[in-house]
């Protein structure tokens, strides 16, 4: 049987598609990539760890043969610095999906940067994996069905701090929070959750220094006047160091109790060396005291590799890469609405424990360690430290129905 010849144009255009095919060929085989935006400039105490860990752990799936149920594909992190501003961050997002074709989104700090990039994952209908920021905003008013967050939330480790205080009797209390959205939602916490649990309970000073600019000394001054007999600290980075340092000059902290979210990080003990405050009810990750198997190991292969310790950010950078492994062996694909079914609900094994997604408002059951700050010779360190599982301090599912109805 004779066929008829092809035309000119159908040979061009078999020619012109052919390269289609190859690439979309190689990408069914090829790596899978996912953009990883962070702060690694501005906060690069947090985020370097972080991406080490991360980096860490994507070579150990790989080596292990990579995503089985995509036969075999490997992971591969592609890391871009946000800017630390929302602006900045949207931009990069974009060439991560367009220039990079990632299959989805992780990552960013600041809280205000992680909401911009989740309404972006929103208007273009894909994965946003957040990872650090703690607004609650992220997975309640402002929450979206692209939009998971790994972190627990200000609302989650607020909560885990009142739990750890309300037996002291103390009802005067006084904050100091950074100006903008962690800051205002950690102290619109503490505020709720206190009333509720200690009668009497009242807020005689706030202070809300702006980001990375505090006056330490007005801050502190300010403080120290209105006498108050706890104080709940939401300062973090070079901001809390220079507080700590001010507040130990002029004895803010002395014969007056301090929860403070986040002291306890590595990241912000590292700095504070010896001048540490003790006896800080606080958030934070004890890494030499964890003892299980996991963790030892973690942290045994963490030391060889990066000649350092680990700090919360290389947990939380090894947590995420390993969910994301889970995520695409439970999909099957790199399709977002099949990566989407996947992870609402999942629950996988990390070196934290049982980590579990909450499809109701897609925020993740990861806790925290609670202990108070002591010194260790001439570094700070966690005393009485024991893990809350996020589970236990989770928004209300009627107040989440609520308010992602809204």
């Amino acid at each position: 049987m004779s066929h008829p010849p092809l035309s000119r144009r159908a040979v061009v255009g078999g020619l012109a598609a052919a390269p289609f095919v190859v690439r979309a060929a190689r990408a069914a085989d090829g790596p899978v990539r996912i953009g990883e935006l962070n702060s690694y400039g501005r906060m690069a105490a947090f985020a370097g760890p972080y991406r080490n860990a991360m980096q860490l752990a994507e070579d150990s799936i790989n080596k292990a043969g990579g995503i089985k149920a995509l036969g075999g594909r490997p992971i591969e992190l592609v890391f871009r610095d946000d800017g630390s501003t929302p602006g900045d961050a949207v931009r990069v997002a974009e060439e991560l999906l367009t220039r990079e074709n990632v299959a989805f989104l992780c990552g960013t700090f600041l809280s205000n940067v992680g909401l911009a990039v989740a309404d972006l994952a929103n208007q273009r209908k894909v994965l946003f994996l957040a990872t650090e920021p703690l607004t609650d905003a992220l997975t309640m008013g402002s929450g979206n069905r692209y939009t998971f967050r790994v972190r627990p939330n200000t609302y989650m480790q607020t909560k885990m701090l009142v739990e750890a205080v309300k037996g002291r009797g103390i009802k005067r209390w006084a904050i100091v929070a950074p100006n903008y959205e962690y800051g205002q939602s950690a102290a619109a916490n503490f505020k709720r959750l206190m009333a509720a649990a200690v009668p009497g309970f009242e807020v005689v000073a706030e202070q809300f220094p702006a980001l990375g600019k505090i006056d330490a000394g007005a801050t502190v001054g300010a403080l120290a006047q209105a006498k108050a007999d706890g104080l709940f600290n939401v300062l973090f980075a070079a901001d809390l160091t220079a507080f700590v340092r001010e507040g130990n000059t002029r004895g803010l902290f002395e014969k007056r109790i301090v929860a403070s979210l986040l002291t306890g990080e590595p990241e912000y003990m590292i700095p504070l060396g010896d001048e540490t405050p003790e006896g800080w009810i606080t958030t934070g990750y004890p890494w030499e005291s964890i003892d299980t198997p996991g963790h030892k190991a973690f942290v045994a292969a963490y030391r060889a590799r990066f000649n350092d310790t680990p700090r919360l950010g290389s947990l939380l950078g090894y947590v995420v890469v390993h969910m994301i492994r889970d995520l695409l062996e439970t999909a099957k694909s790199t399709e977002t609405e099949a990566m989407i079914a996947a992870l609402e609900g999942l629950t996988s094994e990390t070196i934290a424990g049982k980590v579990t997604m909450r499809a109701l408002d897609h925020q993740s059951t990861l806790g925290a360690w609670i202990g108070e700050t002591a010194l260790d010779g001439r570094r700070g360190t966690m005393r009485n430290a024991r893990y809350a599982d996020g589970a236990d301090y989770m928004f209300p599912e009627a107040e989440v129905k609520a308010a992602r109805k809204a």
